[in-house]
C-alpha cells in the first residue's frame, strides 16, 4: 500500500465519522426539539386558565363570622369572592414548604422521643408502675387468703350456722 492510498483511507474514515458524527447531531437535535414542543404543550395546558364553574344557586348562605349566624343575601354573595386561584407555582410553593414542614416536625419529634432523658424517663416510670402493680396484687393476694381463712374458721367453728359471711 501506498501512502497516497494509506491518506486516502484516512481521509475516508474521517469523512465516515463525520458522516456518522452528523447524523447523530441531527436525530438529536429532531429528539430535543419534539421534546421542547411536548414540554412547551405541557406548560401551556398548565398555565391555561382554569374552566370557571357556574355560580352556586343559592338564595340564603350561612355565614360563621361570629357567635351567631349571619344570613349572607344574594347580592353580597356574588360580590364576595371566596377562592382566588393561584398559578402552578405558588401551589408547588405551598405543597414542598408543608411537606417540609411535616418532615421537620416529624424529625424533631422522633429525636426527643429517642432522646436518653426521655428514655430513662420512660423506663423509670415503667419499672416504678410494675413495681405498684406487684405490690397491689400482693396486697390483694394477701387479703383474698385472709377472707378465705376466715370463711374456713366459720365454717369448722361449732355454730356454723350462726356464723356471718365475711366476703
Amino acid at each position: 500500500m501506498t501512502s497516497d492510498q494509506v491518506w486516502l483511507a484516512v481521509a475516508g474514515a474521517v469523512a465516515l465519522a463525520a458522516l456518522l458524527l452528523a447524523l447523530l447531531a441531527v436525530r438529536r437535535a429532531r429528539r430535543a426539539g419534539a421534546l421542547a414542543e411536548e414540554l412547551a404543550e405541557r406548560v401551556a395546558l398548565l398555565e391555561a386558565p382554569a374552566t370557571d364553574a357556574p355560580p352556586p344557586v343559592v338564595d340564603e348562605a350561612h355565614v360563621i363570622t361570629g357567635l351567631e349566624p349571619h344570613v349572607v343575601d344574594r347580592d353580597e354573595l356574588d360580590r364576595v369572592q371566596v377562592a382566588v386561584p393561584i398559578d402552578g407555582r405558588l401551589f408547588a410553593d405551598i405543597v414542598a414548604r408543608e411537606t417540609v414542614v411535616r418532615a421537620a416536625s416529624w424529625t424533631a419529634g422522633l429525636r426527643r422521643a429517642l432522646a436518653p432523658e426521655t428514655r430513662n424517663r420512660i423506663r423509670f416510670h415503667v419499672r416504678q408502675e410494675t413495681r405498684r402493680a406487684g405490690r397491689e396484687r400482693r396486697a390483694e393476694t394477701k387479703q383474698a387468703l385472709r377472707e378465705f381463712r376466715a370463711r374456713e374458721r366459720a365454717a369448722s367453728s361449732p355454730r356454723s350456722g350462726a356464723g356471718e359471711d365475711v366476703a
